[in-house]
């Protein structure tokens, strides 16, 4: 792959145009690119992949090594949608995908997928390395210009025609890292319906008491949190800003729409227990005693009293609590310091191909798509599986 920052002519043509050198838009380029379309890759930042390669310091989850209908049911109301285009990607062609490019795999107990060498960088340079399109840096897409796409770039304005476009410009979190969600705005002006942005993945704003200082970047481990019924196992981490973590993600989207959150602090015990075991102890033993050795660690026991004081003096209604613990919270933190997002291009407005209805020739991929998915590798999976499904689509375009 060509690595220059341009030199192209104002006004340009170009048989086949990628926006975007994430995940979506890299798989888009290569299908393109094998189909025999001649592909430029025009990508705002200094270099590719960034959000990828910030994915890849928690050690690169590319999938999840489960079942095909399990692993779709992750995508939640956009799983029929996006079912076609995971089936042609599913997670075994994306382990065979790592493995082609040198990065054997391995899967965790959990059933996450990741690189053996934990690392993105490597997988990201043989990619790049193998995909056969020319890549420009620094080429920073600021709107339509008549019927070609404006670019700010480092030798100043220019406007590229193109065959066939696929548009892969992330969401709008981590603007920093290039996903700034700026297109939105030109593409509604173009009639093209969107739903708003949301967070996704994030975390939960909680005002703590001084009482908390200390236990800041303590590990919240075995606990289970319940949403609108549902519970699911998992980890958080009280930080200074309020709860993060894998475990506070997985919920992180109906809490954010307005569902109530409970924490139970000991999922391995049944109330009936608890309360026989608090209501058994000895006169002299404090309370802090008590719930030591019930099992609560002192993150626990510190989250315990934040959230249920002053504690009650009823064994069976403070078992309770332990077991059902409710989470005062602020609201989802901002949507920038979020893993992703949800809204962007509505289903309604394109075709099964990912082509734009009102914009015959452009194909949109990636996190500008209106899906959401919790983490655990079904993220860079969705992203992947529609970049290289739009690129056969558009690869099969003619005006």
């Amino acid at each position: 792959m060509a690595d220059e920052n341009g030199a192209t002519r104002a006004d340009d043509k170009v048989d086949a145009l990628v926006v975007g050198a994430g995940p979506a838009g890299l798989m888009a380029a290569e299908t393109l690119a094998k189909s025999g379309r001649n592909v430029l890759i025009c990508e705002g930042k200094p270099s590719a992949g960034r959000k990828f390669l910030m994915a890849g310091k928690s050690g690169l989850n590319l999938t999840k090594d489960e079942d095909l209908s399990r692993f779709v049911r992750a995508y939640g109301e956009a799983a029929d949608w996006l079912y076609p285009m995971i089936a042609k990607l599913d997670p075994v062609e994306i382990m065979a995908f790592s493995e082609d490019l040198g990065q054997p795999v391995f899967t965790g107990s959990t059933g996450r997928v990741f690189p053996k060498t934990m690392k993105a960088s490597p997988l990201l340079r043989a990619w790049l390395q193998r995909i056969e399109a020319e890549l420009r840096l620094r080429w920073n897409w600021t709107g339509f210009a008549g019927d070609g796409l404006r670019f700010d770039t480092p030798d100043g304005e220019r406007v590229l025609h193109s065959e066939v476009t696929v548009l892969a410009l992330g969401g709008a979190s981590w603007a920093r890292l290039g996903s700034d969600g700026a297109w939105a705005s030109w593409l509604s002006e173009k009639g093209v319906e969107l739903a708003p942005f949301k967070p996704a993945n994030m975390g939960i704003e909680v005002t703590w008491s001084d009482h908390m200082i200390p236990h800041f970047g303590a590990p919240l481990k075995n606990i289970a949190l319940s949403v609108n019924g549902k519970t699911v196992k998992g980890e958080a981490v009280l930080s200074q800003r309020g709860l993060e973590g894998g475990g506070i993600y997985t919920v992180s989207a109906p809490v954010r729409d307005g569902a109530e959150l409970a924490i139970d602090l000991l999922p391995g015990r049944d109330v009936v227990e608890l309360t026989r075991r608090l209501s058994g102890r000895p006169k002299k033993q404090t309370l802090t005693k008590a719930l030591t050795k019930l099992g609560l660690d002192e993150a626990k026991r510190a989250l315990l009293r934040e959230f249920a004081h002053p504690l009650p003096e009823d064994a069976g209604e403070l078992a309770a609590l332990i077991k059902a613990l409710p989470v005062r919270h602020n609201g989802p933190r901002p949507m920038d310091e979020a893993i992703s997002t949800a809204g962007g291009v509505t289903q309604a407005a394109v075709t099964s191909g990912l082509m734009l209805r009102d914009l015959p020739g452009i194909h949109v991929a990636g996190e500008m798509l209106d899906w959401e998915a919790p983490t655990g590798g079904y993220l860079i999976s969705g992203c992947l599986a529609t970049g290289r499904w739009a690129g056969e689509h558009a690869a099969r375009y003619w005006r």
